[in-house]
């Protein structure tokens, strides 16, 4: 079976001295990994075209587990963030994460255009990192159907005091007289009205509303322990490229 896709490599391998083994977010077919054949010959079409980060338009060729990409010509290269090494961590973490959450065979429209979104934004230096970063982990989870549920405390259904908790073990909210019901030691973060409403913001907005938020730096600091716990919790795993972030920001 032949079929022509947009999609952003998110990984790359080389094989051998002229081959590479990809792995692409695509619309049409979500997360697949391709063969490209003489990808890694400089004169090749498929050079730039098969690189992390490259969007590009592949033809793929269904085989048993995987594609071979018979053709691949590049949409857009996000050269910008290459300029900030903080940047380009993060732009492989979301490729890291895309690959752990997003479908397999099935489409991935959005969250396809989720990360060129962030891409673009962290290429032009529109935003901010730390708002970026909150922004992608959590409206990922939510598209890949782990939607945390913050609307209104478990307990009382309470939408909004001057203190609300985030339990990132379960993705709930419980207020703080409700807390003092609890007994067990879960992690609970502390959230003010400003970063309750920016993560809810994260989570069920307009996708075009998406990143027009502000919040001082101490509330952005706490949605990003938010959003890095809540992963953590669901996924029952860490990501390396992650990891090597917050040892240089």
């Amino acid at each position: 079976m032949k079929f022509i896709t947009n999609g952003l490599i998110i990984k790359e391998q080389n094989i051998g001295e002229r081959d590479k083994l990809v792995t692409a977010l695509t619309e049409s077919h979500g997360v697949v990994k391709g063969f490209a054949h003489g990808a890694k010959d400089i004169k090749s079409s498929k050079s730039s075209a098969t690189g992390l980060l490259s969007y590009s338009r592949l033809t793929l060729h269904k085989r048993r587990d995987s594609y071979l990409i018979g053709d691949a010509k590049t949409i857009k290269i996000f050269s910008g963030i290459r300029k900030s090494i903080e940047n380009m961590y993060l732009a492989q973490y979301f490729c890291e994460l895309s690959g752990a959450v997003c479908p397999k065979e099935q489409e991935a429209k959005k969250q396809l255009s989720l990360i060129l979104n962030a891409l673009y934004l962290l290429s032009e230096n529109k935003k901010e990192l730390s708002v970026v970063k909150p922004c992608v982990e959590l409206r990922l989870m939510c598209l890949s159907g782990y939607m945390p549920d913050i609307m209104m405390c478990r307990e009382c259904g309470e939408y909004e005091k001057d203190v609300m908790m985030f339990l990132p073990k379960i993705g709930q909210l419980i207020c703080k007289d409700c807390l003092e019901k609890e007994e067990d030691n879960n992690l609970k973060i502390k959230l003010n009205i400003s970063t309750l409403t920016a993560m809810r913001h994260c989570c069920y907005c307009d996708a075009e509303k998406l990143f027009s938020f502000s919040l001082p730096e101490k509330d952005l600091k706490t949605l990003n322990f938010c959003s890095e716990e809540y992963i953590k919790f669901i996924l029952e795993r860490d990501f390396k490229t992650l990891r090597f972030l917050k040892t240089i920001i």
